[in-house]
């Protein structure tokens, strides 16, 4: 794992045309090729090239692909996969016949789905009549109690197009409908003669009999459901080698199209460039000749002259901290050349975590959790995310240990005080029994949040000075609010703050340093504007003065605000993590404090189970939440700005990159 970014180099080819094929299946192979169109070459030498024309529709071979993978998905079987193998018996894909295929296929498995439809149909409306029902809304239901005159059978069937319930019993018919089918019914039961009863009892009795038959039905046709799936399904398997291979030679061909939009062309030669790792390099370069022959010119070099805002930004992280990544990437994409934020995001949020929902107990639960949900996905790989998504049971791997570790720490399991604390005891602090002599009250625990939230804003302004050194922004790192004056000013209101709590509250004194330390910051923070003035003049720019005006003082002063204010927030922010720690030992004690309440053991039990799960929700839920927060917005904002450009490479199993 390397803590930058990785280094990219700029490939440029230049390949005799009957070996393009080749070339592009090579490159799919290795699929670590990030394309860029040619635009950097010369205007003139631009005329003289001529752009890929698609020799097939790609919205067509995309809509192919949709529809194939679309049947797989409702057959509950796994998309297929492409392999190097794959890459020596593609074929050229034939539009028609594909969709001749596909056309006759789904006309073939029309019959299930219509069966499906109508049987859906009638659970829906069961399922409603039932919950009316079970909720005691008679008002939405329609009943009837009687007899017919006519044939029994064919009234029934009339009826069940009505999506009626019809039951008999005892020479009496029992009816059950939504009202808002009245009238259709009203009309079918004139037909028949139909004859209400004034029975009371026959119409009690027809409701539970109604219900009954509700449930029956209801069941019958989840079976139904379930058999026509396995019809369904049965019918995929039939054709799967087709689909499969049909599936193969679209997806291939929408990728080499994808690549080959990248392509221009002289008479003979097809030109093409991109970015690509440069520990990858030198492999796609002796690819692309040895797949050739050698008939090819294949140049590597480093981005020297390119503005890194365009270069794009690759992250390498081991395995284990590829959820992290997820995280970072969900903010931003860091900017070519700076640290890799993953491990410190790693690292911080399960700290995080640790300290706001320390429990052995429920963090066994959270583990157990995430261990379930990933056998499951795995078993189910083309169930759509629930509730707690795949992503969630992975990330509660991590999650459920670091609240185990945190429980012994501070001596947590499902809410009670055992085992012995290793550091001190939460319990005992929050309920005001005393601590260990360092941590007695739960100003200790805040004090302890707060020097945490410094350590890892600290954190955050040394990387941002690495970044700005190794980036050679010298200005920013001396005069910006996360620069070395921002850390100064810091550094002293740390100090100032420190000694201030340590005295009682009672005074606030600087000491000769510390005085020296703020006024030179100050200086520099006025020099900010006078100094970047020069710098513009020096660059060709013209400096108004009643603009440098302005921004002199109102940017200097902006600054000190933002620098005084912004970092005392920051820091106080971390008391969340305090509170939150706090709170989970209050709600648990609550919980126990009810089960106290009662003799009953069962009782007792019940309180406490009820008591942890929901503590395992709501709390879990904040806790991770508040973790996110805290890494986002207090450690994020001073090294990372998230304007990267993200490495889009086309592989095999990457996605088609727009042109």
């Amino acid at each position: 794992m390397s803590m930058f970014t990785r280094k990219m180099q700029m490939l440029t080819a230049v390949v005799m045309d009957e070996d393009k094929d080749k070339v592009v299946r090579k490159l799919l192979d290795k699929g670590v090729l990030d394309f860029v169109h040619l635009d950097s070459l010369d205007k003139d030498q631009m005329k003289k090239l001529l752009k890929h024309k698609a020799s097939t529709n790609s919205q067509m071979i995309a809509d192919l692909r949709f529809r194939i993978e679309g049947l797989f998905r409702q057959a509950g079987d796994k998309l297929p996969r492409l392999t190097s193998e794959d890459l020596e018996s593609v074929a050229d894909v034939d539009v028609d016949d594909i969709r001749l295929f596909l056309d006759k296929f789904s006309s073939s498995l029309q019959d299930v789905r219509n069966r499906q439809q109508i049987v859906n149909q009638s659970l829906l409306v069961e399922n409603e009549m039932l919950k009316y029902i079970n909720d005691k809304k008679t008002e939405y239901l329609g009943t009837h109690v009687g007899s017919i005159s006519g044939r029994f059978d064919d009234f029934v069937q009339r009826l069940s197009t009505l999506g009626a319930i019809v039951v008999k019993s005892d020479d009496q018919i029992q009816i059950l409908s939504l009202s808002r089918e009245e009238g259709r019914i009203g009309e079918v039961l004139d037909k028949f003669s139909f004859v209400e009863t004034s029975d009371k009892m026959a119409q009690q009795r027809g409701y539970s009999l109604l219900k009954d038959e509700l449930q029956r039905r209801i069941g019958k046709d989840k079976d139904s459901l379930k058999r026509l799936q396995g019809e369904f399904s049965e019918r995929i398997e039939e054709k799967k080698d087709e689909l499969t291979l049909y599936w193969r030679n679209v997806r291939l061909r929408e990728l080499a199209e994808s690549v080959e939009s990248y392509f221009s062309y002289t008479k003979n030669t097809t030109l093409f460039s991109g970015w690509v790792p440069m520990d990858d390099a030198s492999d796609v370069a002796e690819a692309i000749e040895s797949c050739t022959g050698g008939r090819c010119i294949v140049e590597v070099r480093d981005p020297e002259d390119v503005p890194e805002s365009e270069i794009p930004v690759s992250l390498t992280s081991p395995r284990f901290l590829k959820p992290f990544e997820h995280l970072v990437n969900n903010y931003g994409t860091p900017e070519y050349g700076s640290i890799n934020p993953t491990p410190f995001t790693a690292v911080a949020y399960i700290v995080m975590f640790m300290l706001m929902f320390a429990d052995v107990g429920q963090g066994l639960v959270l583990l157990l959790v995430g261990i379930l949900g990933n056998i499951w996905y795995k078993n189910n790989p083309m169930a759509k995310d629930g509730l707690i998504s795949r992503y969630l049971c992975t990330l509660l791997l991590y999650l459920g240990p670091a609240s185990m570790v945190g429980g012994v720490l501070f001596g947590s399991t499902f809410g009670y005080p055992w085992p012995d604390a290793l550091w001190f005891n939460f319990h005992s602090v929050v309920n005001g029994h005393g601590g260990n002599g360092y941590v007695n009250d739960v100003y200790d625990i805040l004090g302890i949040s707060i020097r945490f939230g410094i350590v890892i804003i600290y954190l955050g302004l040394i990387l941002n000075w690495i970044n700005l050194v190794r980036k050679k922004r010298y200005f920013e790192l001396v005069f910006d609010k996360y620069g070395l004056v921002g850390g100064v000013l810091y550094f002293v209101g740390i100090n100032v703050g420190f000694d201030f709590v340590a005295s009682g509250y009672r005074t606030l004194e600087l000491s000769d340093l510390s005085v020296l330390l703020v006024v030179v910051s100050l200086v520099l923070i006025f020099l900010k504007e006078p100094v970047h003035a020069v710098i513009e003049i020096k660059e060709g720019k013209k400096v108004r003065l009643s603009t440098f005006l302005i921004n002199f003082v109102m940017e200097s002063l902006i600054e000190i605000l933002e620098i005084f204010s912004g970092f005392l927030a920051n820091t106080l922010s971390f008391m969340r993590v305090a509170g939150l720690g706090i709170a989970h030992v209050s709600l648990m004690t609550a919980f126990q404090d009810m089960a106290m309440m009662t003799n009953v053991v069962f009782f007792q039990i019940l309180i406490m189970i009820v008591g942890n799960l929901l503590v395992i929700v709501l709390e879990g839920l904040s806790a991770g939440i508040n973790s996110l927060r805290l890494n986002y917005y207090e450690f994020f904002t001073k090294y990372f700005t998230g304007h990267g450009l993200a490495y889009s490479p086309i592989g095999l199993s990457g996605r088609v990159k727009a042109s």
